[in-house]
C-alpha cells in the first residue's frame, strides 16, 4: 500500500511537504495552476517547521498522520506508527522495549540498525554508536500523541543524507499548535502469557498531557508521558540435550524439553528478562517567527527509564523447593542426565538510565530564489547504569550477590547542519538546487567495574573499558531539474569525510589504544522521472550509500590472550550500490504501485568467526558481498467500495542473498540474515459517522535465518527467527468533539513467533482521550 492514508489525504500531504515523488507537482503545475489552498498549506504547514526531508524527493516515499495512528492502530510507542508501512517492520518485543526494538528495511534485517535513520523534528533518534540489536532508536522521545505526521523515504537516493540511508528514513514530524490546545491520554494494556512452565499475566499502563498555545509570533508546547509495564519473559535458560546418562547431580524436575534453532534437542529450565520498565519523559518546544519568514526553533527532551529483568526457575527439587543458580556451578539431573547450572544461569539485572536531546533550529521559508536552514543538536546519556548479578566475581567479601557495573555516562552524539536552497528561475523555474554540509560526532564511554553487592554496591575494580570516538564530515548537493512539462531529474552528489580517534580497551591489567583513522568517499545519485499521462507515473533512481563503521564496531570488545575479541579497529566500510525502478498507477479515489529494487553491498559488517584465521569466537568482520533483488507492489484506495471504508496493502518480495564471504565460505549463496522472502500488510478502517471507526489490519512475515550460513532452520525456539501472520483491530468512539475512548487488541489470533525473543500473545487495548 502507499500508506493506510485516504488517497485525497495523501495528496494534500504531498503538497504540504512539497515532496511528492519526483515529477507529480511538477507536471500537474504544468498542467493547470495549483489550488491556492495547496499554496497556502505549503507555506504555514511545512516550511517552517523542523524536518530533513529535502525540497525535491527523488523516489519512494510512504506517509502516515498523527490523526490516522490515533484512529487505525493500537499505538502505546511511537515505533507503532510504522506497523503497516511497505516493507517496514519493527522489532519490538514488548510495550517500552527501549533497548531491541530495531528498524528492518527493505533488504536490511533487524541486525543492521545502523543501515536506516531516525529523526524527529530534524534531531537524530539513530543510536549509530553501534550496529545491531542492543542499539534501537531512542523511540521514547516521541509519544504517539504529539506525532503529526511520519515520512518515509525507502533507499540512499538523496545526497541530503549519510551512508546510513541505504535502508530507510523515517522523519517524525511533532505538533506545534496554531491556537491554545491541551490533550490527555490514559492507556491500559494486558496479555494472557502461556508459554513452556509460565503462565501469567503481564499488564501496564500509560498516561500523557500535553498543552500548548501561540500567540503572535510565538508557539510553545509542553509534553509529559509515563509508562509503566510489566513484559513476559524475553530470555530463556536452555541446555542442549546431554549425551549420555547419569546419576550425578541434585535430581529435579520441572525441565520443559524443546529444540533449539539448529534443531539439537534440549531442555529449557526457566526464563530470564521477565521485564518491568517505568519511564517517564518530558519535551518543551518552542518557536519564534522573527520575521514572517524566518523561524527559529527549540527542542529540549528527558527521558528516564527505571527497569527490572527477573528470572524464574522451573526447576523444583524432591522437597519441592525452587532451584536456581547460586554463588558457584552446580550439578543437576533431569530425567537420568546431568547438567551443569552456571551461576550466571538465572542472573538478574537492573536498569536506570537518563537520556536528555536538544535541537536548535533556524529556518526561512521565502519560497523565493534563496532560503537556507541552519540546525543543531545533541542528544547525551546523563546517566546510564545497568547492573547485573555475576555471582562468579572475584571480590573480597562477596557472595552470591556479586556482580558488574556497566556505565555509559558521557555516550552521546551531536549534529551540526547547514543547507541552502536556490531557485534559479523563482519558485516555478526549471532548477531548484539545494546543498549543504554536515557533521555529525559520536562519543563512547563505557566502563565496567566489578561489585560486591550487584543491586546497590559501589563499583570496585575495573573488569573493562572501552571509549572512542567517530565523525562523519560532508558536503552534499542536488539538482532537481524540470527538463519538460513531463519530466523531472535530481541529480545529486556527497562528498564525506569519516574519522575515528580515541579508541581505546582495556581490562584489569591491559589498555590497548588504537591510532586514529580517516576515509573519503563520494557517493553519486540520480533519479528520472516521467508523467506518462494523468494516470501514470514512471520513475527510476540509483545511489550509492557508504555506511562507516560505527565507533563500538571499531572499539567495543574484549582482550583475551592477548587478542581483541568481538570488534576490529581496521574494519572497512560498507558500500551499496542501489537501484529502483517504479510504476505507479492513479485512479479517482485509489492508487497502486510496484517498485522493482535491487542492492549490491560490498564489505557488509556482520558479526561472524573467522574460519581463515582458526577463530572460535564470532567477531565483527566484512562480508564480501550480499546481494538482494526484489519487488514491492502497495496500493490503497478510499471510499471505492463503500463510503468511509479506506484500505490500503502492500506485499514485498526479496532474494536478499551473501554471495560471497572468504572468511566464512559455508555462508555464500545463503540467504542473508533476517530479510523474509516474503512480507506483507493490510489496513482498512471503517468510518460510518463522524463517531464511529473501526479498523483491522494484518501482518505477515516469511522464514527467516539468524546465521548467515542459514544453520538455524526452527524459528520457533528461543534465538531462532519465525515466520508469523499477526491481525490487528481497534474500534473508536467520540463522544463530542472534546472526549473519545478506543478498545483493541493486537495479535488477534493469538499467534506464537520469535525474532530471537518471543513476541507478544494477544493483547488487550483500552484508552480514553481529551482533547481541548
Amino acid at each position: 500500500m502507499s500508506s493506510p492514508l485516504p488517497a485525497r489525504g495523501r495528496r494534500r500531504h504531498a503538497c504540504a511537504t512539497c515532496a511528492l515523488l519526483a515529477a507529480m507537482p511538477a507536471a500537474r503545475a504544468a498542467d493547470a495552476p495549483a489550488p491556492v489552498a495547496a499554496e497556502l498549506e505549503r507555506v504555514t504547514v511545512t516550511a517552517a517547521r523542523p524536518t530533513t526531508m529535502p525540497i525535491e524527493i527523488p523516489t519512494t516515499i510512504e506517509s502516515i498522520t498523527g490523526e490516522q495512528v490515533q484512529k487505525s492502530i493500537n499505538a502505546t510507542d511511537a515505533e507503532d506508527a510504522l506497523k503497516y508501512l511497505p516493507s517496514l517492520t519493527v522489532r519490538k518485543r514488548y510495550i517500552g522495549d527501549y533497548d531491541h526494538a530495531v528498524l528492518a528495511t527493505r533488504a536490511s534485517g533487524t541486525g543492521n540498525s545502523a543501515r536506516s535513520l531516525v529523526y524527529a523534528d530534524g534531531i537524530l533518534l539513530s543510536n549509530l554508536l553501534g550496529n545491531g540489536a542492543g542499539f534501537t532508536p531512542r523511540w521514547a522521545l516521541v509519544t504517539p500523541e504529539e506525532i503529526e505526521r511520519v515520512d518515509v523515504l525507502y533507499g540512499p537516493f538523496s545526497a541530503a543524507y549519510p551512508g546510513n540511508s541505504a535502508g530507510a528514513i523515517v522523519d517524525y514530524v511533532t505538533r506545534m499548535p496554531t491556537r491554545l490546545e491541551a490533550h490527555a491520554k490514559l492507556q491500559g494494556f494486558t496479555q494472557r502469557y502461556h508459554l513452556y512452565r509460565t503462565d501469567d499475566r503481564f499488564s501496564g499502563g500509560a498516561g500523557s498531557a500535553s498543552i500548548g498555545s501561540r500567540a503572535g509570533a510565538f508557539a510553545w508546547w509542553i509534553d509529559a508521558n509515563r509508562l509503566a509495564g510489566d513484559a513476559q519473559p524475553i530470555g530463556f535458560v536452555v541446555k542442549n540435550l546431554a549425551a549420555a546418562t547419569s546419576a550425578a547431580g541434585t535430581p529435579v524436575t520441572g525441565a520443559v524439553t524443546d529444540r533449539n534453532p539448529r534443531n539439537v534437542d534440549g531442555v529449557v529450565l526457566g526464563t530470564t528478562g521477565q521485564t518491568h520498565t517505568l519511564q517517564d519523559h518530558a519535551k518543551l518546544k518552542l518557536a519564534y517567527d522573527v520575521t514572517p519568514t524566518l523561524r527559529v526553533s527549540y527542542t529540549l527532551g528527558w527521558w528516564r527509564n527505571d527497569a527490572d529483568r527477573d528470572v524464574d526457575s522451573f526447576l523444583r527439587d524432591s522437597g519441592g523447593n525452587v532451584v536456581t543458580s547460586g554463588a558457584t556451578a552446580r550439578q543437576i539431573n533431569v530425567d537420568g542426565r546431568a547438567y551443569t547450572l552456571l551461576s550466571s544461569d538465572f542472573a538478574r539485572t537492573t536498569t536506570a538510565m537518563e537520556h536528555v536531546m536538544q535541537g536548535l533550529a533556524l529556518k526561512s521559508h521565502s519560497l523565493g530564489t534563496w532560503d537556507w536552514e541552519a540546525a543543531a543538536s545533541a542528544f547525551v546519556f546523563a546517566h546510564d547504569i545497568v547492573r547485573a548479578q555475576v555471582p562468579e566475581v572475584a571480590v573480597p567479601n562477596a557472595g552470591a550477590g556479586a556482580g558488574r557495573i556497566t556505565d555509559q555516562h558521557g555516550t552521546g552524539w551531536s549534529t551540526l547542519a547547514l543547507k541552502g536552497i536556490w531557485r534559479p528561475q523563482g519558485p516555478d523555474g526549471e532548477h531548484v538546487v539545494e546543498a549543504g554540509v554536515q557533521r555529525d560526532a559520536f562519543r563512547l564511554r563505557t566502563s565496567v567495574f566489578d561489585t560486591p553487592e550487584w543491586s546497590a554496591g559501589a563499583p570496585a575494580a575495573l573488569f573493562s573499558a572501552f571509549a572512542g570516538h567517530t565523525s562523519l564530515a560532508s558536503v552534499w548537493a542536488q539538482d532537481a531539474w524540470r527538463m519538460a512539462p513531463r519530466w523531472r531529474a535530481v541529480l545529486g552528489a556527497r562528498l564525506e569525510h569519516w574519522r575515528a580517534d580515541d579508541g581505546s580497551l582495556a581490562d584489569a591489567t591491559t589498555t590497548r589504544t588504537f591510532a586514529p583513522r580517516s576515509e573519503w568517499t563520494v557517493s553519486p545519485k540520480a533519479a528520472l522521472a516521467w508523467q506518462a499521462s494523468d494516470a501514470w507515473l514512471l520513475r527510476a533512481s540509483a545511489g550509492r550509500a557508504v555506511r562507516n563503521p560505527t565507533v563500538s564496531e571499531l572499539f567495543q570488545g574484549s582482550i583475551a590472550a592477548g587478542a581483541i575479541v568481538n570488534n576490529d579497529p581496521t574494519l572497512k566500510p560498507e558500500k551499496s550500490w542501489t537501484g529502483e525502478l517504479t510504476a505507479e498507477r492513479s485512479f479517482a479515489d485509489a492508487t497502486l504501485r510496484a517498485t522493482l529494487f535491487h542492492e549490491e553491498t560490498h564489505d557488509a559488517l556482520y558479526s561472524q568467526i573467522d574460519l581463515t584465521a582458526g577463530g572460535t569466537v564470532a567477531t565483527i568482520q566484512n562480508v564480501d558481498r550480499v546481494r538482494t533483488t526484489g519487488l514491492e507492489v502497495a496500493g490503497q484506495a478510499s471510499g471505492m467500495l463503500v463510503k468511509g471504508l479506506d484500505a490500503g496493502g502492500s506485499i514485498t518480495y526479496a532474494d536478499s542473498r551473501t554471495t560471497r564471504n572468504d572468511k566464512f565460505p559455508a555462508s555464500a549463496g545463503k540467504w542473508q540474515p533476517r530479510v523474509p522472502l516474503w512480507r506483507a500488510s493490510f489496513l482498512a478502517t471503517y468510518s460510518p459517522d463522524e463517531r464511529w471507526s473501526g479498523s483491522f489490519g494484518v501482518r505477515y512475515s516469511g522464514r527467516q535465518y539468524g546465521q548467515l550460513d542459514n544453520s538455524d532452520p526452527n524459528g520457533f525456539a528461543f534465538t531462532g527467527f519465525s515466520r508469523f501472520l499477526v491481525a490487528d483491530v481497534r474500534l473508536q468512539y467520540r463522544f463530542d468533539r472534546n472526549w473519545r475512548a478506543a478498545l483493541g487488541i493486537d495479535n488477534l489470533n493469538n499467534d506464537r513467533y520469535w525474532a530471537f525473543h518471543p513476541y507478544p500473545l494477544r493483547t488487550y487495548h483500552a484508552e480514553l482521550r481529551f482533547d481541548l
